[in-house]
């Protein structure tokens, strides 16, 4: 095993303090042993962003990563998702099981991120924890997720919370999810009860995570679906093998449901939730994550603001009443009638999607023009085994970010996707987005270089 390789948690560190292994393996980033870029090439690049940008980012900008609760806690038993996992003919390659266990191992996750040198952590509460049944408040859950809030304060973070990321309480999407008439109100009563609990250790709130993906699944391009099928069309073929499994006709989730009635319920939900927190706590910044391609148009017959309109429109409309966008972007799209096959020869990423992390940049620049409000990046990242391309690909997303903000857009902060390796979704473990590797079966933590090269440049607030 290589000294960059050692683990930072679990058997094998052998005595190595983390301040060591983080040493080590931002050392294994310099001498450029995996990257395909050298040393002097890398070096030069920098230096040459630094040069043209002055390479420092503006005074308090947030440096973060994000995880998802269903993602990495293991064992979310009472949402949705859980229950779809086990049926018949499921739609999730893996189960997703005790995940990366950080429900338990969350502190020293924490000061992980942290002793790498990000200074704010993105995180989200599940819902169906804190309310297992319609109506009962869990006091034990709420209580351990202020506590996770209470680390991240000990360890100087600034804390980004999501109330609502994609699970949801198996009770709630048995009444319908949220095409059920009552669910802004329901999620609104959740909003209340957590922000009352917590709230004053939460310095940015988003209601929902990626409320736009219903709308984004009707043009989305993606490996192994039917020809002549879109992937929310494949979403609901499913949802009627599920009511038929669980005996539950209004079932819905997030994914499978009716896109139209699941965007009204949500952009609901997002009005009454937000309304719900700033009634407790009026000067907390409440906004959503909204998840954007970097939308280009195709050569012949493009439907590029047909695609803005539908997706984003409502969305970008709902931000001008929130104190923030965060804005969820991996790679471009070139549209057609729908979005169409990266380019012949484009390098892919494991999810099927083009190596271009140029879209962050572009997508900024677009999403602050359209909603008027600051911008923080809640998400951006590549999945890929080969962590050198995880290297370059947030080298070239960072410099990106530096040329909007130097031309005046105003960006707030830049959270990586993701931490650690986890569960992703339907795809199950086989995406590697992490800037941590996970091993399941022990649980240990493995830094990777792009983890150091990335908490170095958060570190000095510099390219």
């Amino acid at each position: 095993m290589r000294e960059e390789e050692r683990p930072v948690f679990g058997e094998g560190t052998h005595g190595i303090s983390r301040r060591e292994l983080l040493r080590r393996a931002s050392a294994a980033v310099a001498v450029g042993a995996m990257g395909r870029l050298s040393l002097g090439e890398t070096a030069m690049a920098d230096q040459a962003a630094a040069a043209k940008g002055g390479g420092a980012f503006p005074g308090k900008f947030r440096w973060g990563c994000a995880t998802a609760a269903y993602q990495v806690e293991g064992n979310d038993t009472n949402t949705d998702l859980w229950m779809m996992e086990y049926l018949q003919g499921s739609m999730f390659k893996d189960h997703s099981g005790d995940a990366c266990n950080h429900y338990h191992l969350y502190p020293q996750d924490i000061a992980m991120l942290a002793d790498l040198g990000f200074n704010t952590y993105r995180f989200s509460l599940e819902w169906a924890r804190i309310e297992p049944e319609d109506g009962f408040f869990s006091n034990a859950e709420l209580d351990h997720y202020r506590h996770m809030l209470e680390v991240c304060r000990e360890h100087g973070l600034t804390t980004m919370l999501t109330y609502s990321h994609f699970s949801l309480p198996r009770w709630f999407a048995m009444k319908g999810g949220w095409e059920n008439s009552q669910a802004a109100d329901l999620f609104a009563r959740f909003c209340e009860k957590a922000t009352r609990h917590m709230g004053d250790l939460v310095d940015y709130a988003s209601t929902l995570n990626e409320p736009d993906i219903p709308q984004l699944l009707n043009w989305f391009n993606l490996p192994g679906v039917p020809a002549g099928m879109s992937v929310a069309q494949m979403m609901q073929a499913g949802l009627a093998n599920v009511r038929k499994q669980v005996n539950a006709p209004e079932f819905s989730s997030f994914f499978m449901g009716d896109p139209q009635r699941n965007r009204e319920g949500l952009l609901a939900a997002h009005a009454k939730g937000r309304d719900a927190m700033k009634s407790v706590r009026p000067a907390m910044p409440v906004g959503f994550n909204l998840a954007m391609s970097d939308d280009q148009a195709a050569p012949e017959d493009s439907h590029l603001e047909e695609k803005r309109a539908d997706v984003y429109g409502p969305w970008l409309e709902a931000a001008r009443h929130c104190d923030y966008l965060g804005v969820q972007t991996y790679s471009r799209s070139l549209v057609g009638k729908k979005d169409l096959p990266p380019p012949k020869g484009a390098e892919l990423t494991q999810t099927g999607m083009e190596f271009y992390p140029e879209c962050v940049e572009h997508v900024v620049r677009y999403a602050a023009k359209e909603a008027r409000v600051p911008i923080i990046v809640t998400e951006n990242g590549i999945a890929t085994e080969d962590d050198s391309r995880r290297v370059e690909y947030y080298r070239r997303a960072v410099a990106g970010v530096k040329r909007a903000i130097d031309d005046g857009v105003d960006v707030r902060g830049y959270v990586a996707w993701s931490l650690m390796d986890n569960f992703e979704w339907m795809s199950g473990y086989t995406p590697k987005f992490g800037l941590v590797a996970v091993d399941l079966k022990t649980q240990r933590r493995t830094i990777k270089p792009s983890g150091a090269m990335l908490g170095n440049i958060a570190r000095r607030n510099a390219l």
